[in-house]
């Protein structure tokens, strides 16, 4: 009956919105695309309308499982307009062909906006392949020697240098799983470690490091107010009260 959502307001000040849907059932995963849908075209509006073009708080989306929640519209326009209005989107992926199943040709344009991609690990064939492709290859030296023995023996020696993959795809296949690979937009992808989250500062906070800390939506959404015996009112007529 009204909007609870207020999602024109996320670039105004620190705001955390969750969106939740169960990951067997695809029902309402339509939802989750309009909101996305409303979310970019409100505070594209907003910024343009209101701030002179960029947000005052940066606002990101994590969208966890992105292949799972449908199609947004018009994703690959948005990824280039959005990041000069002070937004961004992580899309999280289990392989590159998921991208290629959902939005078919414009996938490649949608991975061509991303200024950064990071490879956690994986098998998928063809991610594996676009991945290999992209790191390039390094030189390597070729050293042979021919040893050849007979009424006329000979012996022979050649140099070489060669191109050869920087990694192979059976080489990110079997990528060490605390590794990753980042590649940011002007720069050489590069190696490096992951980070360990038990060493982040509000580790403490989190349900992992205590079952306490757990959120429970049934609990929140609860909000009926108990009324105790020894509770006071104060009743008002509003017949009563004077006209205004």
């Amino acid at each position: 009956m009204y909007d609870e959502l207020e999602l024109d307001t996320l670039g105004d000040k620190k705001t955390a919105l969750f969106l939740i849907m169960s990951d067997t059932d695809s029902t309402f995963n339509f939802l989750i695309s309009m909101v996305y849908t409303q979310l970019f075209n409100l505070l594209c509006d907003k910024a343009d309308d209101v701030y002179g073009g960029k947000l005052p708080i940066h606002v990101r989306c994590l969208t966890d499982e992105c292949a799972n929640i449908g199609q947004i519209p018009n994703l690959e326009k948005l990824v280039a307009t959005i990041r000069s209005r002070e937004i961004s989107a992580c899309l999280v992926l289990q392989a590159r062909s998921q991208l290629k199943a959902i939005y078919k040709d414009n996938a490649d344009t949608i991975i061509g906006n991303m200024d950064s991609r990071i490879f956690l690990g994986g098998s998928e064939p063809g991610t594996l392949k676009d991945l290999s492709e992209i790191l390039g290859k390094e030189t390597i030296d070729s050293f042979n020697t021919s040893d050849t023995r007979g009424n006329s023996p000979s012996y022979g020696t050649s140099f070489q240098k060669l191109g050869h993959e920087l990694l192979s795809r059976d080489e990110l296949a079997v990528l060490d799983g605390g590794k990753c690979i980042l590649q940011l937009r002007g720069i050489r992808p590069f190696l490096s470690d992951k980070y360990d989250l038990t060493q982040h500062p509000n580790y403490k906070l989190t349900s992992d490091y205590d079952p306490k800390n757990t959120f429970d939506i049934e609990k929140y959404l609860n909000r009926k107010e108990k009324i105790n015996p020894n509770d006071e009112f104060v009743v008002i007529d509003a017949d009563s009260l004077p006209s205004a």
